[in-house]
């Protein structure tokens, strides 16, 4: 039996199983209700399906599905409906009648082939035609894409995300490299694609299945901070995840010899995928691109490290002119540190809190400004670039804005495209780049291809922060190499008798006890003895007294945990802190995701993953008024839902600079909640208090490095709490966590020279 309609609601869908029910508003203009296991469903949709009735006991008579199809209706009162339902964003029930009643059956030929005629019916101008054939022609092409990954047992989400990223080439990556689908869209891993290649008819021991796992291995390495990886480790990995798991029922059939990996690993070298090269003793392996990238990115620096022509006595003067009246006195390294910005194209400055960083970069600021030079000031965050204004008085940006993102990709490759580039370069003098520690590989090489020969680029940063989230280790690189000009600041200026943030953090750094007699103003311990007596004082803290003392709301509080998972991991303490900063009301709305989070108005969030392509606005504070416009939307940015549209799908949330961006629920995955964040996250940032939880966790997580750029990112209060064994274990374990880069190895072979200490 068949039967068709529209599908005028989702009654209920588990994403598990996918069994659906559904309303369908038949032929007839009847309501049935439809259920079966069924995927790719949506409201709107017209379908035909096969099946019979079956009386439910408690919902009387349902049609049971077993297979259906979508179509597009044929006659007039079946367009009507279609269109009408909401298929079609910006037609209505009225809109619809319209259309129809304008021509008949006709009607969706002329939507998909001369959409511009639609501007003949009152209502629609000419660009909400376009719009409405565009979104047509979209719908028509996207359920058809989900017929198809329906059939390699692909989900209806992950289905919208491939049609999304790949359109109408989807068909061929899925028949002919799935594994694609893992490298090119986050949040899918070999698992998904192993199972849709087993689908598309590609075999265990298929050389394409173990050359496509060394890749996505590499690729993979990349989310963890390496450029390369040894060999040794390359194939290991590799094996362990063509096996899956060890005591999985095909974990035997499944399971591929070293040999065989080995092999093709040489393959892939001979075809220009992979390259190899050896370090102290050991043969390390890079995908091509990673490699090549490394390498134009030390030439590139290499080429603008020059010397320059400048004026001793105008530094002096400048020197002269902020020590006037005895108000700042700049140290040896400052100043060795300024006359090296003046004298070199590239120079790097590096130090610890309170050394000086953001007088140096003044006083660099200072001596060009007098030379009337053009200035750009940028950081890779913008709260760090935010910080940095504050601090200079001069408008900072993140390096994104700078290089002008531009939201779209190049065809065929996911690679950002900047507007500022090497055939559009950066028009400056002078480029200062702040917050160094946090810029990662690909950044940098964007940077400077922009960055011409003769431009001054200072680069600041501390060193002894954690590395950047994406793959290289830029500043430690550079500054270990020896081929680069670096002052290290050393002295400590920012300290007074009552203040021990600052003193804390460099005992941290070398390895010694902190006091926690709770004797000073802006440094506290809270002991506790279990993590849920640690979770809820934590609660205590920001509800009560905390942001009075500090003079904050409790929003610019941060809470930071070394961990995701766990007790006093990120997920655990959001819903704690939600409970008791943002609770339930009748006045705020919410959303709940498949995951279990929820999602209220007034909640504190963070984005986490770069997004180039998510649109912002920047509205003027006396209205709304669009002052600027853009696109991208970055790992770390935080801001608060200021509403929740349900009639519109989307959640709107205004960022920390300002920045609104809209949504929709299908890209809710890329946010989280965050009252409470990891301190790998809170990289370049600044808040008045830091909350530390700390209590117990791996060993491999709770180092020194760890602890110091948590209490470093505190202005003017720290408050640990938990376990003080724990926090001295933490400044005992330097061990920190092995980063396969080496920018600096390609500097010295490009240069030719050998390594020399830096002071």
């Amino acid at each position: 039996m068949e039967r068709e309609g529209v599908v005028s609601k989702i009654i209920y869908k588990n994403e598990d199983n996918q069994y659906v029910v559904f309303a369908v508003e038949t032929s007839d203009g009847e309501d049935e209700t439809f259920v079966g296991y069924l995927s790719g469903i949506e409201e709107g949709m017209y379908i035909v399906a096969g099946g019979e009735y079956v009386e439910h006991p408690s919902y009387s008579m349902q049609f049971k599905v077993e297979s259906y199809e979508a179509r597009l209706p044929g006659d007039a009162d079946s367009m009507e409906r279609y269109l009408g339902s909401g298929a079609i964003k910006g037609i209505g029930a009225v809109m619809a009648k319209r259309i129809v009643k304008k021509f008949g059956p006709d009607t969706f030929r002329i939507i998909e082939e001369e959409p511009e005629r639609l501007a003949e019916i009152k209502g629609i101008s000419e660009r909400k035609a376009r719009e409405i054939g565009v979104q047509f022609v979209e719908k028509q092409a996207m359920r058809e894409a989900l017929m198809f990954l329906s059939g390699f047992g692909v989900s209806p989400n992950l289905s919208v995300k491939i049609f999304q990223e790949y359109g109408q080439k989807l068909y061929g990556i899925v028949k002919e490299n799935p594994y694609r689908i893992a490298e090119d869209i986050e949040g899918v891993g070999f698992k998904t694609a192993d199972a849709i290649a087993a689908r598309a008819g590609i075999g265990q021991q298929s050389d394409f299945r173990i050359r496509a796992a060394l890749i996505y291995t590499l690729n993979q390495s990349g989310t963890l901070g390496h450029i390369y990886l040894p060999k040794r480790l390359l194939v290991s990995w590799t094996r362990q995840l063509l096996a899956g798991e060890p005591d999985g029922p095909d974990c035997a059939e499944r399971a591929v010899a070293e040999e065989s990996i080995k092999a093709q690993l040489m393959n892939l070298q001979v075809e220009g995928k992979v390259v190899f090269r050896e370090r102290d003793g050991e043969m390390i392996v890079y995908t091509s691109s990673q490699y090549h990238k490394e390498l134009h990115t030390a030439r590139m620096l290499l080429d603008i490290r020059a010397d320059m022509p400048f004026d001793r006595k105008a530094v002096q003067q400048t020197i002269s002119s902020m020590e006037e009246g005895g108000r700042l006195v700049l140290d040896e390294r400052q100043k060795e540190a300024l006359l090296q910005a003046a004298g070199k194209g590239l120079s790097v400055i590096t130090g610890g809190p309170g050394t000086g960083k953001t007088t140096t970069i003044n006083a660099v600021i200072r001596y060009f400004e007098q030379e009337d030079a053009v200035i750009l000031l940028a950081a890779p965050t913008g709260r760090a670039a935010k910080r940095m204004t504050e601090a200079t008085g001069w408008k900072a940006q993140t390096i994104h804005r700078l290089l002008e993102l531009n939201g779209g990709v190049e065809e065929g490759s996911h690679a950002v495209r900047f507007e500022r580039n090497a055939s559009n370069p950066l028009e400056a003098d002078v480029i200062i780049i702040d917050e160094m520690s946090m810029v990662d590989l690909s950044l940098m090489h964007a940077l400077l291809c922009a960055v011409v020969p003769g431009t001054h680029l200072v680069l600041v940063g501390d060193e002894k922060q954690l590395p950047s989230v994406g793959a290289g280790n830029v500043l430690k690189d550079l500054i270990h190499s020896g081929c680069v000009p670096v002052v290290a600041l050393e002295r400590i200026f920012r300290q007074d008798e009552s203040s021990r943030i600052v003193e804390n953090a460099h005992k941290i750094n070398r390895g010694e006890a902190i006091c926690m007699d709770n004797k000073c103003r802006d440094f506290f311990y809270v002991p506790r003895t279990s993590t849920r007596d640690v979770a809820q004082e934590v609660g205590r803290l920001l509800s009560g007294k905390l942001p009075g003392y500090v003079g904050c709301s409790a929003s610019e509080i941060q809470v930071l945990t070394p961990m995701r998972n766990g007790d006093l991991g990120v997920g655990s303490l959001n819903q704690e802190l939600q409970r008791v900063l943002n609770p339930p009301s009748v006045d705020k709305r919410e959303k709940e995701l498949k995951s279990g989070t929820i999602f209220r108005e007034g909640d504190k969030v963070m984005q986490v993953k770069n997004n180039y392509r998510l649109e912002w606005t920047v509205y003027s504070p006396k209205g709304r008024f669009k002052a600027e416009e853009g696109v991208g939307v970055f790992n770390g940015d935080m801001g608060v839902i200021r509403q929740i549209d349900d009639y519109n799908g989307e959640i709107v949330v205004l960022f920390d600079d300002e920045k609104e961006v809209h949504y929709p629920y299908s890209l809710l995955d890329e946010l989280e909640l965050s009252y409470a964040i990891t301190i790998h996250k809170s990289q370049g940032s600044e808040y008045p208090a830091v909350v530390l939880p700390l209590f117990s966790g791996p060993r491999v997580l709770m180092n020194r490095n760890l602890l110091y750029t948590a209490v470093t990112r505190a202005k003017s209060c720290v408050v640990i709490v938990g376990s003080g064994r724990m926090v001295e274990n933490m400044i005992r374990n330097d061990a920190e966590q092995k980063r396969y880069s080496s920018l600096d190895l390609r500097l010295v072979e490009l240069s030719g020279e050998q390594p020399k200490p830096q002071r």
